[in-house]
């Protein structure tokens, strides 16, 4: 990440559809060679967000540039400097992985002397050489992903806007995909990505958490899991999960309940008072705990506390 350099910058931006506020007053500094990400549920304004800085929609108001190009003024300029990657695979089934590459090396303008050198790139980036001759179509998920990325750098952007690439992708295939982010990141090509999953989340360098069109939480996912101070995190595994949670949502010393699998994670200001008074909750109710342990925040621990609390403040 090459810190001083500013990729991206948004200045109170805001996107309306009629009365509905699909983002609202968005502020940020993205950094050359940062993988940022933009973390929440559908809804939350991470899509929107990224069709206004790829150009591809208008602001209502507020400002954002790309690469020193306004997004509202100069949407051509920025459109010519990125690449961009949606959750659904946007490339052509009926040709072959090297048809593919050829074809949006002539949409991408790459310069006819330098297609054979950046297909040959493309290619080992996405450790599809030996493919390059097999119908797109037969390819499995994961490896449509890595050539749909590999299409959207052959114009070498300086900025990549990644939305949900790995939608629907196995896991070991979302993890050869970051290896791939990673690698662009090292040299120095911005990646802007929206993800709901929260191990993905963990290998950006920051993160944005969204909340109905508002930044609820910014900064690296360390910091974020450790900006749950002043409270602790309890794993408690009881006979009856609902019946649980209703016993203790009344209690004043507990924060946060929140179902994790088959057992609740449970905010509480002291681990040992909170213990002792979860113990007399349950006891009073009837209901047998399996088992109770202090445990260490993760980022989906982090969201759901924050968007627990977000709620709370506007009900």
């Amino acid at each position: 990440m090459m810190k001083g350099e500013i990729a991206v910058v948004m200045d109170n931006l805001v996107k309306k559809f009629d009365e509905f506020v699909a983002v609202d007053q968005i502020t940020l500094r993205i950094d050359r060679g940062e993988i940022f990400g933009f973390l929440g549920p559908n809804g939350a304004g991470k899509s929107t967000t990224i069709r206004m800085l790829c150009g591809l929609l208008h602001p209502t108001s507020g400002s954002a540039s790309v690469s020193g190009f306004d997004i509202a003024t100069q949407p051509e300029e920025i459109r010519r400097r990125i690449g961009y990657m949606s959750q659904k695979f946007s490339l052509y089934d009926d040709l072959t992985v090297e048809q593919n590459i050829d074809f949006f090396s002539g949409i991408y303008g790459v310069p006819r002397v330098q297609r054979k050198t950046r297909k040959e790139y493309v290619l080992q980036m996405a450790h599809l050489t030996d493919r390059r001759g097999s119908m797109t179509r037969t390819l499995p998920g994961g490896w449509k992903q890595r050539l749909a990325l590999g299409c959207a750098i052959l114009h070498d952007p300086p900025v990549l806007f990644l939305d949900e690439p790995t939608s629907g992708v196995d896991p070991i295939a979302r993890g050869e995909f970051w290896d791939l982010i990673r690698q662009l990141s090292e040299s120095g090509h911005t990646i802007f990505v929206s993800t709901h999953y929260m191990d993905e989340a963990e290998f950006c360098h920051r993160l944005a958490l969204m909340h109905r069109g508002r930044i609820v939480a910014l900064g690296a996912p360390r910091d974020l899991k450790q900006n749950l101070s002043g409270r602790s995190l309890l794993r408690l595994d009881t006979a009856d999960t609902l019946e649980t949670m209703r016993a203790l949502e009344k209690l004043p010393e507990v924060l946060d309940v929140a179902v994790f699998g088959n057992k609740l994670h449970v905010s509480v200001q002291e681990p040992e008072s909170g213990i002792a008074v979860i113990r007399q909750a349950l006891e009073r109710a009837g209901i047998a705990m399996r088992g109770i342990e202090q445990i260490t925040p993760s980022l989906e621990d982090v969201f759901v506390a924050l968007i627990e609390a977000e709620e709370r403040k506007s009900s």
